[in-house]
């Protein structure tokens, strides 16, 4: 049994698919707030749990493996949450956890989760059961990070550095991979795209597929803040964003590594390949 946590969020349930292809469906469970939201899964012979990190229940009994979507709630104690997943699967007698982690996590990192991540890895190593950590590199959208390009001709963002920005769907179809395979990795694993990119890169690719000038600008720290507020964006949010880009131009995230492309038996898709989409 394989259970995979937060499996109506996005790479929860992407990667429910994908190991809907590799095994029985009799031998996948998913741990859920709302069960009716996963009713779609029910109906393909998925077992479906009500669970929470507050209250995972009966959500881990009889799994071998548990997937750990990490928490997204900036108001909640995180790192507490994940111990008491993590201890709950362990009671239950799973075998090996897989957490979703940040890629670069890293003492020093600007971009405040790395740290959450590093405590919950530190938890997940002195749980007694066998662990990974799967470092996912950035796979957001890409016009969260790039901005509103196609309308202005410019990807106008603070000063960054290079990222191997990932597509979601490939992290989800290798965290299949592992789940369903005969091979597993220990501790922290990078799963990331094979290219860093920076902005300016992603200026002359969109420059190449769209025939037309992208230009990149660089924005001072400070006027990038205030042109966030005035477009509505708290001042906090705008702040934690900079941390973002504070690491990259920092090194954090610049490097990759091959475990993605093997996971997945291909090379991973680019930048380029995404932005062709949505040129």
């Amino acid at each position: 049994m394989i259970v995979v946590t937060g499996a109506t969020g996005g790479l929860g349930s992407a990667t429910v698919e994908h190991l809907l292809k590799r095994v029985p469906a009799d031998q996948i469970g998913v741990s859920v707030r709302d069960t009716a939201k996963a009713q779609h899964f029910a109906d393909r012979g998925v077992r479906v749990r009500q669970g929470s990190y507050e209250d995972p229940g009966d959500s881990f009994a009889g799994a071998e493996q548990v997937l750990l979507i990490s928490g997204n709630d900036p108001a909640a104690d995180l790192v507490s949450l994940h111990r008491n997943a993590i201890d709950a699967a362990a009671a239950a007698g799973v075998r090996r956890i897989l957490y979703t982690s940040q890629h670069g996590a890293a003492p020093g990192n600007p971009y405040r989760p790395s740290d959450l991540h590093l405590a919950t890895e530190a938890i997940l190593g002195e749980s007694g059961v066998a662990w990974t950590a799967l470092r996912n590199g950035a796979y957001g959208p890409l016009d969260q990070v790039l901005g509103p390009w196609q309308r202005t001709g410019e990807i106008a963002q603070p000063e960054d550095g290079p990222v191997p920005y990932t597509d979601r769907a490939d992290i989800a179809e290798a965290t299949a991979a592992l789940l369903a395979g005969d091979r597993s990795v220990d501790g922290p694993v990078t799963l990331a795209a094979t290219a860093a990119v920076t902005f300016a890169d992603f200026a002359k690719i969109a420059s190449d597929l769209t025939g037309r000038p992208v230009n990149r600008v660089v924005l001072d720290d400070e006027q990038w803040v205030a042109e966030q507020i005035a477009s509505g964006v708290p001042e906090q949010a705008a702040r934690f964003m900079l941390t973002w880009y504070q690491a990259t131009r920092a090194g954090y995230f610049a490097e990759s590594g091959p475990l993605l492309a093997e996971l997945l038996g291909r090379e991973p898709r680019t930048v380029a390949d995404r932005l062709a989409e949505s040129a």
